[in-house]
């Protein structure tokens, strides 16, 4: 695609696994999916910039007010409000995506289970309204959930060593606490933390949702191709989250597409 509109350019430079797969989506479908994409990224934005969670939780407050029928002018809210308006969105999956996201705004994240929650109700919830846009029924819906939710996943642990310079960490307490180390810990050498047992939840929510999906809603899978490829490379320490996607992670994701499979 030669052009893209102002919300897939800003897609582009932020979430760019999610740009490559939405470009596998039907053209008509596209624009609501960088809309969707978009609107995750100011949910992520929301804890990045803020000086103390407080000021994360108004800013996930101002979404909620969007996404519950104040309109506003900017950006990503305006196209938003469009979506909802249109029937294209589905203002539920977008609050439970908002709820999920306060996680981020607490000390740490305590339990694996309160992280597989998070996981789910962020990726997952994302994974899941891509593919209401697309037409998935409510079965593919709670596939794509789980494929969403191994890229969350996969996607904590590229980003572990990126949030520790900014003094955060995603990974669960308990999790940790097995290991003899805590959050500050954690923080201070992310290298010393042995992640396998996360790698091997993220495998699971993979195998949960993997399968054939139809073609023309396939690209709300596709993302899980990356995350398959990403969790292997754990044992290596991991690719960052600032690094480039290479020629084999595209070709996976043209792959996946062309078999319907991820």
């Amino acid at each position: 695609m030669s052009e893209v509109s102002a919300l897939g350019a800003m897609v582009r430079r932020h979430d760019p696994d999610r740009f490559l797969t939405a470009l596998f989506a039907p053209p008509a479908a596209r624009e609501a999916l960088f809309v969707l994409y978009a609107f995750n990224h100011e949910l992520a934005r929301a804890r990045e910039v803020a000086s103390e969670p407080m000021l994360a939780l108004i800013r996930l407050q101002w979404w909620r007010e969007v996404v519950e029928g104040t309109r506003r002018r900017h950006e990503v809210a305006g196209p938003l409000g469009e979506a909802l308006d249109s029937g294209a969105l589905e203002a539920a999956d977008l609050l439970g995506m908002i709820e999920g996201r306060e996680v981020e705004t607490e000390a740490s994240v305590p339990t694996m289970g309160a992280f597989r929650d998070y996981v789910l109700a962020t990726a997952g919830g994302l994974a899941a309204a891509a593919g209401r846009v697309l037409g998935a029924d409510a079965a593919g819906r709670a596939r794509l959930r789980a494929l969403g939710g191994g890229y969350g996943v996969a996607g904590v642990l590229r980003a572990r060593f990126v949030l520790a310079r900014q003094e955060r960490c995603l990974l669960p307490e308990d999790f940790l606490g097995g290991q003899g180390l805590s959050i500050d810990m954690a923080r201070a050498r992310p290298e010393q933390v042995d992640v396998a047992g996360l790698v091997a939840i993220g495998r699971m929510m993979l195998a949960e949702g993997r399968g054939f999906y139809r073609r023309d809603v396939i690209a709300a899978a596709l993302p899980a191709v990356l995350a398959r490829r990403d969790l292997g490379r754990q044992d290596g320490g991991g690719a960052l989250a600032d690094e480039a996607r290479g020629l084999g992670d595209r070709l996976a994701v043209v792959a996946g597409y062309l078999f319907s499979r991820v």
